[in-house]
């Protein structure tokens, strides 16, 4: 058997970090987001959708 490849997620920062928790800025510099628009593509693993879903509202997932 081929090996499989791994999933990706890809993750666009929607929401600015002024105003929010220490821990909320690292968990987007974490995912590879500083400013608002940048997208990151990132192995789908369930700690990288922790991170997601702890800075849920300042991040949308994109389909492609």
């Amino acid at each position: 058997m081929a090996k499989s490849e791994k999933k990706t997620i890809t993750v666009k920062q929607t929401g600015s970090p002024i105003r929010r928790k220490n821990d909320q800025r690292a968990t987007l510099v974490g995912l590879g987001l500083n400013r608002m628009g940048r997208e990151s593509t990132l192995e789908d693993t369930p700690s990288i959708r922790g991170m997601i879903a702890k800075v849920a509202h300042l991040t949308e997932v994109v389909e492609k």
